[in-house]
């Protein structure tokens, strides 16, 4: 950490101190931030206390570009944490670009949901709370854009795999497995050796017309959250289960999927929907490993219209399991919806947003109203909520984490 730390100090210091040529070129923009949430409950503890910092700087020079994108933040009785999100060249030709470097790479068209895209890991040790911005995670990879007329051919190849930054332990938002015996954890198998034969590769071609846009993409790549394989120790003279060996595991994952977005009178359909081959699911027989391969279909479908001067959203989530076995702990049908719905006043100073995350399957919810109110051209003030409904499923399992928060945010 204190050789982050150092590397954020040195790029900050070689920007300001830089000489007149190039401070002149140098674009610099970002955002700082501070952040405070309370839990709801009875204890009305905090669940943040954070002040934060993100700037983006970008070196633009005939066919050549350099953007380095540092964060900073400091939670209370914490140490404070800095990294670098992004950080690569871009080389321009006059048909094609290369991007070369550690970079946030965004597919799809769903809203609030990750169908497709794929290729950036998730950064989820607050959950789904933070914005995509913060938790979309760059990887080192390099990135081949070639343009033909309306049509972009893309391709990705990561040389390291990275994977999804889950909760810490001690985290309000750290579920562990409900298990019928102790568990130990087995870490051994969990690394993936940065070499060759580990690298990811992804494809994306996409048209975009006055009419329609769509994209065909596909990935060879690792499942950014390990499975848990489960290792039972079992008492021979009760033939009970008296420990358990938990041991998560990157595997492979394939994907062919595609989107498309379109707009129809006042209206935008988008639908998006993914294949994916080799996914571990979890299951309740610990006897056979607590998991089991299948492959399985997600997409979405989605409309976007403006009523009264509100702006509304709203999508339908699927996930399918094929040739499902009921040993499996998800449904074989996972279903959900989404819905937005802002609207400005004051001259677009003040906007009221809600937007819902609802679980058709397990009867819970995420409900996330909110009040943004611009104080300047650079600064805004926003108050909001999160709130989980249900006992059990993604949502109803944080139902203990209800909170309100308020954010101050200055842009420059």
């Amino acid at each position: 950490m204190k050789s982050e730390k150092l590397l954020i100090i040195l790029v900050l210091l070689f920007f300001s101190t830089a000489s007149t040529g190039l401070a002149q070129s140098l674009q610099l923009n970002g955002y700082a931030r501070s952040y405070m949430g309370v839990l709801i409950g009875a204890d009305k503890n905090y669940s943040i206390m954070q002040n934060y910092i993100d700037l983006s700087l970008e070196h633009k020079s005939n066919n050549v570009s350099l953007k380095i994108n540092p964060y900073v933040y400091k939670n209370t009785n914490e140490d404070m944490y800095a990294d670098l999100r992004q950080l690569y060249m871009d080389i321009y030709f006059d048909s094609f670009d290369i991007r070369v470097g550690k970079q946030q790479i965004i597919w799809g068209k769903a809203e609030g949901v990750f169908i497709t895209d794929i290729v950036s890991p998730k950064d989820l040790r607050e959950f789904l709370l933070p914005d995509f911005s913060e938790i979309r995670m760059g990887i080192t990879s390099i990135k081949l854009d070639y343009y033909l007329a309306d049509s972009t051919f893309e391709m990705v190849w990561a040389p390291v795999f990275t994977p999804t930054n889950e909760p810490e332990d001690g985290s309000i938002w750290r579920i562990s497995p409900t298990l019928p015996a102790p568990v130990t954890f087995d870490y051994s198998k969990k690394e993936v050796k940065a070499n060759l034969e580990n690298s990811e590769v992804f494809t994306k071609y996409s048209y975009l017309s006055s009419l329609i846009d769509f994209e065909i993409m596909g990935g060879y790549m690792w499942d950014d959250s390990p499975a848990l394989h489960m290792d039972p120790t079992i008492d021979s003279t009760s033939n009970k289960i008296t420990a358990v060996t938990v041991a998560p595991e990157y595997h492979r994952l394939s994907l062919a999927g595609g989107s498309l977005s379109t707009s129809l009178g006042g209206y935008v359909l988008r639908g998006e929907g993914g294949y994916f081959s080799g996914k571990y699911f979890e299951t309740d027989d610990l006897n056979s490993g607590g998991v089991i391969i299948k492959d399985y279909i997600n997409y979405v479908l989605g409309i976007d219209c403006s009523f009264m001067d509100i702006n509304l959203s709203a999508q339908f989530i699927q996930q399918l399991i094929l040739e499902y076995d009921s040993r499996i702990t998800s449904d074989e049908y996972e279903n959900m919806v989404t819905f937005l719905a802002v609207k400005d006043y004051f001259r677009e100073t003040l906007r009221l947003e809600f937007f819902a995350y609802i679980g058709l399957n397990n009867e819970d919810a995420l409900l996330r109203p909110r009040i943004v109110y611009d104080v300047s051209d650079e600064m805004d003030l926003q108050l909001g909520a999160n709130i989980f409904t249900g006992d059990k499923g993604n949502f109803g399992q944080y139902n203990e984490n209800d909170m309100a928060y308020m954010k101050l945010k200055y842009s420059f």
